[in-house]
């Protein structure tokens, strides 16, 4: 048996929608994998109770059809389903991981992210490597068709989880169909300016370039207390925020100094709307690791 711990993740990052994704420190899957002659899955921990153990509706079912490797696969859940926190990613992130070693099938960790994106499939409907890419490979990375560029960017974050339920469908219905090309070239800027803060580990860099005008503010109203959680963070220090993924996480870029402040601002503004949450201070880190 082999354990494998896959980190949350925080994908688009305001103007890298679908193409940007961060490995986070912090919550994190656990997954163990057995080989078996027919694959069977056991899920407990955090919103367990949602998740299908019928190898045909989960993530990780996919992930071992797609590399031939029937298994018993336990999944202890850390990051909560429907979070904007990648919590299908990291569970089909750590099966990919496990049970290419496992089976001895020798793929990269890049060739990985596409197998790992099947599993997202069954959730989303389609398949995105935002997610599975960072908690496969660690740090910040931008996946395109070509695959997937990383780099090892070191930025502090809040993850400021809302006890609010938001679909990864309903989060994709809102997302506008077509753009101006004044915001094409505002998130364009917006979009290089991000890269180039994680080439330099610059947290003001990394928080200018979270802006976003086309689907930020289109899920924004699937949040409530969005806006005010975005102005009382910006005012306690943080250097940019947007909805982390789907929602209905919020994330926040800051200097290390800023980290509780910022939480606690966010955490506070949620309250004053009537929605309890939780804080995760975290930063980038590392992608799925065996154990």
């Amino acid at each position: 048996m082999l354990t494998v711990r896959a980190p949350a993740t925080s994908a688009n990052l305001g103007s890298g929608f679908d193409v940007f994704g961060v490995a986070l420190d912090r919550p994190a899957d656990i997954v163990r994998v057995e080989k078996a002659a027919k694959t069977t899955i056991e899920v407990t921990g955090v919103g367990s109770q949602y998740i299908p153990e019928d190898p045909e509706k989960n993530t990780v079912g996919a992930v071992a059809e797609a590399l031939e490797a029937p298994a018993h696969i336990e999944i202890d859940k850390g990051v909560r389903p429907a979070s904007g926190l990648g919590s299908s990613a990291a569970s089909a992130a750590a099966a990919a991981v496990g049970l290419n070693e496992l089976y001895d099938r020798g793929y990269s960790r890049e060739e990985l992210v596409p197998i790992a994106a099947k599993g997202e499939a069954v959730v989303s409907g389609d398949a995105h490597d935002d997610n599975v890419a960072p908690s496969i490979m660690g740090g910040f990375t931008i996946a395109t068709d070509e695959g997937v560029t990383k780099v090892d960017a070191d930025i502090p974050l809040v993850a400021c989880l809302p006890d609010i339920v938001v679909s990864t469908r309903d989060a994709r219905r809102v997302v506008p169909e077509t753009a101006r090309v004044e915001q094409l070239v505002e998130t364009v800027g917006w979009a290089a300016t991000l890269t180039s803060g994680m080439h330099r580990n610059d947290p003001e860099l990394v928080g200018t370039g979270m802006n976003d005008t086309v689907v930020t503010p289109a899920r924004a109203d699937l949040i409530d207390g969005y806006e005010q959680v975005k102005a009382a963070a910006h005012a306690a220090g943080a250097t940019g925020v947007t909805i982390s993924g789907a929602g209905p996480t919020v994330i926040a870029a800051c200097h290390e100094s800023d980290q509780r402040s910022v939480g606690t601002a966010m955490m506070d503004a949620f309250d004053e709307v009537g929605v309890q949450s939780r804080v995760y201070q975290t930063e980038i880190g590392d992608g799925a690791t065996i154990y």
